[in-house]
């Protein structure tokens, strides 16, 4: 079912609840697997609707404090439509994120990141390179955004549109990571593959070994079975990966879904 398509009150309110909660679960364990950066970057996710509407963090909340019900509620013109904690939005997060979910149907979820492996990553000439398996995922299906600035010109919203072309994983270079997800789940799983991608690479590289490198067609081998259980995923199938996450977080985290 689209996104827009119109919902019973009933069904329209439990998927609302439950991007809430799937939201909420991804910024916590973000914190808890250290991809944070104090109260800066975001993740955001598309609420069901013609609306256009989106949640994204309070401003100056750290991830481990956000929950369910004090997400931000706001529209692609940037008008805050619900703000339980009355902190607004990040103007940065903002740019970011309404362009990609203005331009993208199929992305649910927008997830950004600025982790010291990410960061480094980034500036290299060429960027991250398919060595192991976590990494050959992405072979051919990364995209590139150059860096113009902390993110406050709207104007650079259709570069970067134009950059992430049908991509779900954006290097945005000198700056960070960008995942989108058809799911919150999908956009986290992918974020935490590149995050181990980026930590390996940097451990390859500072070992100073020589490296085994994969041929091209072994990368493109591996990037298509991990499509294929994205796609299985996505189409209904169980996924024990995030249900396994959200049980981590009913032992550490158990207010998140407030």
């Amino acid at each position: 079912m689209s996104v827009n398509a119109p919902l019973s009150t009933a069904s329209a309110e439990a998927a609302v609840q439950r991007i809430r909660v799937d939201l909420a679960a991804a910024y916590r364990l973000i914190h808890r697997l250290g991809l944070d950066d104090s109260i800066y970057t975001h993740i955001s996710a598309r609420l069901p609707g013609r609306e256009h509407r989106f949640l994204i963090n309070p401003y100056g909340l750290r991830f481990e404090e956000v929950k369910a019900g004090n997400l931000v509620t706001v529209d692609l013109d940037g008008r805050v439509v619900d703000d339980p904690a009355g902190l607004g939005i990040n103007p940065a997060g903002f740019t970011i994120h309404s362009a990609i979910h203005a331009a993208r149907d199929d992305a649910l979820c927008v997830l950004h990141t600025h982790t010291v492996a990410g960061v480094a990553v980034s500036c290299q000439e060429e960027g991250l390179l398919p060595l192991n398996q976590w990494s050959m995922q992405f072979a051919g299906c990364l995209a590139y955004h150059p860096y113009e600035g902390i993110a406050l010109d709207l104007d650079e919203r259709a570069r970067l549109v134009a950059d992430l072309g049908d991509k779900s994983v954006m290097v945005l270079q000198n700056h960070g990571m960008l995942t989108c997800g058809r799911s919150v789940a999908e956009a986290f799983k992918l974020m935490h593959n590149l995050e181990r991608s980026c930590r390996a690479q940097l451990a390859l590289q500072s070992a100073g070994a020589p490296l085994i490198r994969p041929s091209v067609a072994v990368a493109a081998k591996t990037a298509g079975q991990y499509a294929r259980l994205y796609d299985k995923i996505e189409a209904g199938g169980t996924d024990a990966e995030w249900d396994a996450f959200k049980r981590m977080l009913e032992r550490s985290d158990p207010d998140y879904c407030d």
